[in-house]
Order: structure tokens, then sequence, then C-alpha cells
């Protein structure tokens, strides 16, 4: 199992990495770290963070794909109908975009700091883009 720090806004968590049912992404993922970047609130989605990445091209097709990450879940839209971006669930989200429902795949999930999900939502809701920041941990 890998585990990815993530330092988000004034919040640390730890999260594994879904090898088994998202391969592909996790191992382009890995290629990335250490990233750092901001996070907004999602648009259309409900209660989620992104980082946006334009046309971003990962050379990547959808695997362990979800319209629905639960709390706690990553998920990477590899492009197409919307731009490429990387969503964290903090609640319900139904991801979406101005095109409609999308689908990202699930590659990462939260082990630890599940309890300041909420909290960073929020923070970054009403205060705005927050620094983030990915690791091994």
């Amino acid at each position: 199992m890998t585990t990815i720090r993530i330092n988000a806004g004034p919040y640390e968590f730890e999260a594994k990495l879904e090898h088994e049912a998202a391969p592909t992404t996790c191992e382009k993922f890995l290629t990335l770290l250490p990233y750092k970047e901001r996070i907004i609130h999602v648009r259309w989605s409900g209660e989620g963070c992104w980082i946006p990445l334009g046309e971003t091209d990962f050379g990547l097709g959808y695997e362990n794909a979800t319209s629905f990450p639960a709390p706690g879940d990553f998920i990477l839209y590899p492009g197409g109908y919307s731009e490429t971006e990387i969503l964290l669930a903090y609640g319900g989200v139904r991801f979406a975009s101005k095109m409609g429902q999308l689908a990202g795949n699930h590659f990462m999930t939260i082990t630890k700091g599940r309890e300041n999900l909420v909290a960073l939502g929020k923070k970054t809701l009403w205060d705005g883009a927050q620094n983030i920041l990915f690791s091994r941990a």
C-alpha cells in the first residue's frame, strides 16, 4: 500500500492509493509527486473541492470511474467533455460540469484526518482557494 501525505489549507491528511482498482491512474499520479497546487470549491458537483487542470492530457482512460465519490475519495477526470481535474469529496457529490454528469477515476482515499474534511470544504467555500501539497508519507 502506498501512503500519501496531504497538507491542505491548515489540515493534514493521509491517504492510500487505490492501486488494484485504478493502477494506471495511481502510477501517473505518483510521477507528479511532490505535487503542489491550490484547490477551490466545486461549482456544479456539491460538497467537494477541485484542482482544475485545463487541457492537461495525462493519457489516461477510465478505470474505477464513478460519478458519486464518497467523502474522502479523490477522483481524477481525464478530460474530454470538460476540463481535466482532480476532485476531493467532503460530503455529498454528484460529479458534473456545465456539460452534465461526468465520471472520474477513484484513485485515492483519505484514511487519516477524515474528521477535518468538512472543515476544509467549508474553509475553501468561504475563504477561497487553499494550498494543497501531496507527497509520499
